[in-house]
């Protein structure tokens, strides 16, 4: 059998279909290649094989009777904040260190439903709120291009396994940016579809009220796809999700071309946010390939309000944080990350005042996003301003040759989060060193079909192979591949 663990979802799906493999020979080559590279780079926190080996027995039963389900058999991977029914689920905290999960996430149950296989629980930083994948009960997460890297957060686990092909998809959640900056730091694709479109009424309490969504991370954009059209559709049990328009049969409208669409293309966002140079042209090289290939792009800002920045709305994620975990931390009952510690701390300082301004400035970048987008149909910018860094930082350190706070690296992101908005990463380039870089498409809200068509052109136009980083290793210059 050639290397499975290098396919997409939709091609394994294709082989399991055709009978050319069976789930099981699926499943034992992704597990093998997790017991091989994993401990390098500590991106699946835990594995049931026992439980795997089931599911793929049951999946080829369900083969075996006919059944042609698209995700059947698939492997996939669930990040650690996510709760998968009688696995530990910890958020990368040792306050829920041995916190059982009484029932699955909707979107991992509608993946069980679908027949994928569940590889593994994959790491992230504590309670998600943190732009790097580390921890205090589980550790760093290494990026495969080049271990002594970081492949950002808070999905980092994720984005590691996809890009390192320990696993083809991963169901993550994106927050701030969670999906779509390790994605880009790792040349994976990551998306947030957008807020209401996947129900998610049973987990973890989220610390900003409104903007965490289930995102997915894969290797290709049909993959992504292919993942909402099982995962997307209303639970009443959720009512951000009851009387949400929803789209559907995302694969079929990824085959389409896309209509007549107006692009906006931001280099910086209009806020004057410092890109490096390699991300800067790779970005724009990228851009100039959709205007040849016939799609209208022009250069155009949103126009903002004064103080626009992610520091007006942290309020919102530090209040939540101080709400939900200010009286545990108070007792000083676990051994708290000191950078999440820093913003509980923080929350609990943090007045209703604060909040309430916070909240009304989330309302009106809504309006001026809305107005952008009657100009507009679609938004292209960086996902992230500079390529991945070391392991042992929190940020980057500079950017464009000018120092930068440690959340310097994640400022394209969030705005999007806290407008509701469907965005998605697609890789676009490597910088000189070699290190991935990526786009992020942006459309109004229950407009990611189109979101996906754009991201695919770039992923088709793009000519380098994103499917695999090279062996992992502690030099960016190392050219041999995983095999």
């Amino acid at each position: 059998m050639d290397d499975i663990t290098s396919a997409s979802a939709e091609q394994i799906a294709q082989r399991i279909r055709s009978r050319e493999l069976s789930v099981l020979e699926v499943y034992e080559a992704h597990a093998a290649r997790i017991e091989a590279l994993n401990p390098l780079l500590n991106a699946i926190i835990a594995v049931d094989p026992a439980a795997a080996r089931a599911e793929a027995l049951r999946a080829d039963a369900r083969i075996a009777a006919g059944d042609a389900a698209p995700l059947l058999g698939v492997p996939y991977t669930v990040k650690d904040n996510l709760w998968v029914e009688g696995r530990v689920v910890s958020q990368g905290s040792a306050l829920f260190a041995d916190f059982v999960a009484p029932r699955d996430a909707v979107a991992v149950q509608r993946m069980r439903a679908a027949g994928a296989v569940l590889l593994g629980i994959t790491n992230c930083s504590e309670f998600a709120c943190k732009g790097v994948t580390t921890n205090r009960i589980h550790g760093p997460t290494r990026n495969p291009w080049d271990v002594s890297l970081t492949p950002g957060g808070s999905s980092g686990g994720a984005a590691s396994a996809v890009a390192a092909g320990l696993c083809p998809l991963a169901i993550t959640t994106d927050g701030g940016g969670s999906t779509r900056r390790p994605a880009a730091l790792v040349g994976a694709v990551g998306m947030k579809p957008s807020a209401g479109l996947i129900p998610h009424p049973y987990g973890f309490e989220e610390p900003v009220f409104g903007n965490s969504v289930i995102g997915q991370i894969a290797r290709t954009v049909g993959d992504i796809a292919a993942t909402l059209d099982v995962i997307v559709g209303p639970d009443r049990a959720d009512p951000a999700t009851a009387n949400a328009p929803g789209e559907t049969h995302f694969v079929d409208r990824l085959r389409k071309a896309p209509r007549d669409l107006r692009i906006a293309f931001s280099p910086r966002l209009g806020l004057g946010f410092a890109v490096d140079p390699d991300v800067a042209q790779s970005v724009r090289s990228a851009v100039s390939h959709l205007q040849t290939s016939g799609i209208q792009v022009d250069e155009a800002d949103p126009t903002w309000p004064e103080g626009t920045s992610e520091q007006a709305l942290m309020p919102l994620q530090l209040a939540g944080l101080a709400a939900i975990y200010g009286r545990r931390f108070r007792e000083n009952i676990w051994d708290i990350d000191p950078d999440i510690a820093a913003q509980i701390e923080a929350g609990l300082k943090t007045t209703g005042a604060e909040v309430a301004l916070a909240l009304l400035f989330r309302e009106e970048l809504y309006r001026r996003l809305d107005q952008f987008f009657h100009r507009y149909d679609l938004l292209v910018t960086p996902t992230v301003p500079c390529v991945a860094w070391p392991l042992t930082q929190l940020g980057p350190g500079e950017i464009e040759g000018q120092a930068t706070t440690r959340r310097g690296h994640a400022v394209f992101t969030p705005i999007f989060n806290h407008t509701y908005l469907p965005a998605c990463s697609v890789p676009c380039g490597l910088d000189r060193s070699g290190l991935p870089i990526g786009l992020q498409v942006v459309g109004p809200r229950f407009t990611d079909a189109s979101v996906l068509q754009i991201a695919s052109r770039v992923e088709t136009q793009n000519a380098i192979d994103f499917t695999r980083p090279r062996t992992p290793t502690t030099g960016a210059t190392a050219q041999v591949q995983i095999e």
